[in-house]
């Protein structure tokens, strides 16, 4: 099964609520834009009833180049990480 696009999830929902495209594209831009924000700024951002998008910090560690063998240090760094709601799971699941 082929993943849905930007365009096609944009039409769907544009049919779905009857706003126009446009519309639609401009508030999956401003939702992208405020999730970003919110996570650089307050460390997480929440859709209710989807999940929420967390900044964690990872500590250094190590590992082993695939190519030698050889061990190396990987750094500490911070990540963003999406946890999925229950309802979301229970729904697909």
């Amino acid at each position: 099964m082929a993943k849905m696009t930007k365009s096609q999830i944009t039409s769907t929902l544009a049919e779905a609520t009857g706003l126009s495209k446009k519309d639609v594209s401009n508030f999956f831009d401003e939702l992208t834009n405020l999730a970003y924000t919110q996570v650089k700024k307050e460390g997480e951002f929440v859709v209710p009833g989807f999940g929420k998008m967390v900044k964690a910090k990872r500590k250094a560690r190590m590992g082993v180049n695939p190519a030698t063998g050889e061990k190396i240090k990987i750094p500490a760094k911070t990540v963003v990480k999406f946890r999925l709601a229950k309802a979301a799971k229970d729904a697909v699941l």
